[in-house]
């Protein structure tokens, strides 16, 4: 009797110890290359990024801060180890060892996470690169200086967004884009009118959509260092990040198939 009796406590402490174990964080790496204009807040974009990561214990960072670390970091053997991949203020033509494998990369189920010149990637060439129909548009031009705007929350329960005020008052510079199609994306933020003026118009900010099996994440606010040390921007991009890697649900798949049938 003894003898059973101890087996039923070791199995049971077996058990409760298997379920006591944490759920291993997701591995993102942050991209700050730049081929063309260099931002002055990407340190603190890399630390800010450092710091939501630690704090949050979802996920931890890695950097590839030039060609080096990408030559090194984002080979397809590298590329392995990683859950997604965060393009902090890239600008240009990076030199990614394998630029299409790194993309059918994030067709398997990867995270992509672009902010402010993600979209000042790969931009410029015609047709559109395969990395812009990837993100979902590229920068085309934006007014001088720093904007204050009030953002439409066009999506006030996804996790990038579900904390923001309706609207969302922010300064920053506003990009306006190219080789944008409002009915690829699933709408976060935009404007009703054209930054800093009142000339009316659709004017895109912040979204979500899929990319074969991975999700995209797009915010353009990030060009000045007041933005990223905004807790309620560091918020929107928690939740955006914590999207793109399966870690906080939406509607975004049920709305993508719908989009698919329609199209």
């Amino acid at each position: 009797m003894k003898i059973l009796l101890l087996a039923v406590l070791i199995a049971l402490s077996s058990s409760l110890t298997l379920v006591a174990q944490p759920k291993a964080p997701k591995k993102m790496l942050v991209v700050s290359v730049t081929k063309g204009f260099r931002h002055s807040s990407i340190p603190t974009a890399e630390k800010v990024l450092g710091q939501i990561a630690e704090k949050s214990g979802d996920f931890t960072v890695d950097y590839v801060r030039n060609d080096k670390d990408m030559a090194e970091k984002m080979t397809m053997k590298s590329l392995e180890q990683y859950d997604g991949v965060i393009f902090a203020n890239t600008t240009g033509d990076l030199p990614l060892p394998d630029k299409e494998g790194f993309l059918n990369w994030i067709k398997t189920g990867k995270a992509f996470v672009g902010m402010h010149s993600a979209t000042d990637t790969f931009r410029g060439h015609k047709p559109l690169d395969p990395y812009v129909l990837m993100i979902g548009g590229e920068f085309k031009t934006h007014p001088p200086g720093l904007q204050q705007v009030s953002c439409n929350v066009e999506n006030p329960n996804h996790p990038a967004c579900k904390h923001l005020p309706q609207p969302w008052k922010i300064e920053d510079e506003i990009y306006i884009l190219n080789g944008f199609e409002r009915n690829n994306v699933n709408m976060l933020l935009s404007l009703d009118k054209y930054p800093g003026g009142k000339d009316p118009g659709f004017f895109p900010v912040a979204w979500v959509k899929q990319y074969g099996k991975g999700n995209i994440f797009y915010t353009s606010l990030g060009h000045a260092e007041a933005v990223w040390e905004d807790p309620v921007y560091q918020q929107h991009i928690l939740g955006g990040i914590k999207w793109a890697l399966g870690l906080e649900k939406s509607k975004i798949r049920e709305i993508n198939e719908r989009l698919k049938k329609t199209n």
